[in-house]
């Protein structure tokens, strides 16, 4: 794997700990900017939604531009707005800095994931997809984590502060490590009509459909899983910061396992880790007085849900193969709208007085749904192939034409042919 991959999968660290730290950040930034509990946690939502909107739109916006200068302009805005943050006088500059941060942290993510896919064959793209997610699932472990702690002794401005040397580190790393590439020419020039053709493909939107609704079912019930442990199952309030971590290690084990397995078996890891989900939450809703259970079962949600996500990924850039950047943005926005809407049904299932063991239940059904939508992707699979074409046979006749001629890489960017010296360590085979 090349270290480019693990270089971008050390900046989505940084990322994932500004979107999720703000969990254990509320109660003293609303103290602080004199705002309710709710108010503070629009800042979450705001992340969010510009995620959801960022991503799909910068995605097309940064098309022809080289994409190591836009990974480093990206992270550049992100940590101004870390910067922004952590300096803001009142509550609207913070919500405003929130929106730029997450708009950047979405065109990252959508033209890291290219550029991750670009650098490995076909048969890898489950792993470096893996490394990205990876980052995000380190950073449950020890960012949010830590940036509850900083938080906590230092104020809520010194986490940003920490985050903003985090995005500083990943730019440097970007920087030195992650190749450079120009702009694709002649025929090879991305096009943004002939990319957007990839939405009429109805393979693209079960994919979009499945992502969001395997978010949906995780966030439903993560969102409120500090007061299912305290009201449900009993636990002290001190405990929840370990359970978040036990998820967060569990989000580790999952990524890693899923991106060992998804390349030669992507459907089955998707309906196994779905599937998986499914059960754990309804069995999570079943026990959940029990508090060894539920802790267990925290920990066995943060396996299945993120075991999946490697699969998912490479999913949608196997069917949306021909415009990999939007491919990115597109499923960035996905986990987003899900990320968006579990949290939100989960609220009105809350809301209407049904108890948070509903909120289990809730997340079960998504799942469900998720699962059929695996099951009607993979239907049509068989039935008609994928739009991309990278049936095994086909990969590995492409894999012996790069190796003996010019060709492009999985970002649609020209790759040289091995007699060409200068250009040799970009073949990956």
């Amino acid at each position: 794997m090349p270290a480019a991959v693990y270089v971008l999968g050390l900046s989505v660290f940084a990322l994932g700990t500004s979107e999720f730290m703000l969990s254990g950040l509320l109660q003293p930034l609303a103290r602080d900017l004199d705002v309710s509990i709710p108010q503070a946690g629009y800042l979450v939502s705001a992340f969010a939604v510009g995620m959801v909107v960022g991503a799909p739109l910068l995605a097309a916006a940064t098309l022809r531009l080289p994409r190591r200068t836009t990974l480093v302009a990206l992270l550049a805005v992100f940590g101004l707005g870390q910067v922004a943050g952590a300096l803001a006088p009142t509550y609207g500059v913070l919500f405003a800095s929130r929106v730029v941060s997450a708009l950047a942290c979405a065109g990252f993510w959508a033209v890291g994931a290219a550029v991750a896919i670009s650098l490995v064959p076909v048969n890898a793209r489950a792993r470096a997809m893996a490394i990205m997610v990876g980052g995000l699932s380190v950073a449950n472990v020890f960012g949010v984590p830590a940036g509850a702690f900083v938080g906590q002794h230092w104020g809520w401005r010194a986490a940003f502060w920490a985050v903003a040397v985090l995005a500083a580190i990943g730019l440097v790393g970007v920087l030195t490590v992650v190749p450079s590439t120009k702009p694709p020419t002649g025929a090879d020039r991305p096009v943004l009509r002939r990319e957007l053709r990839i939405y009429a493909d109805r393979q693209v939107w079960l994919a979009v459909a499945i992502t969001a609704l395997n978010a949906a079912a995780v966030f439903a019930l993560f969102s409120y899983l500090s007061p299912l442990l305290t009201d449900v199952a009993g636990l002290a309030e001190s405990w929840v910061p370990t359970v978040l971590a036990l998820f967060g290690v569990g989000a580790l084990i999952g990524t890693f396992i899923g991106g060992r397995v998804a390349d030669a078996h992507l459907f089955g890891t998707m309906y196994l880790g779905i599937a998986a989900s499914a059960v754990v939450l309804g069995l999570l809703a079943i026990t959940a007085s029990n508090p060894v259970a539920a802790v267990t079962l925290s920990l066995l949600l943060g396996v299945t849900a993120f075991f999946t996500a490697p699969a998912i990924n490479a999913r949608m850039f196997n069917v949306a193969g021909a415009a990999p950047t939007l491919a990115g943005g597109t499923t960035t926005a996905s986990f987003n709208i899900g990320n968006t809407v579990g949290p939100w049904l989960g609220g009105l299932v809350i809301s209407a007085n049904l108890g948070y063991r509903a909120v289990a239940w809730t997340g079960a059904l998504l799942a469900v749904l998720a699962l059929a939508g695996t099951a009607l992707a993979s239907r049509l699979h068989r039935s008609e192939g994928d739009s991309s074409g990278h049936h095994h046979s086909e990969v590995v006749a492409a894999s012996e034409q790069q190796r003996s001629v010019g060709a492009t890489d999985a970002a649609g960017e020209a790759v040289p042919s091995e007699a060409d010296a200068s250009g040799a360590e970009r073949i990956r085979s």
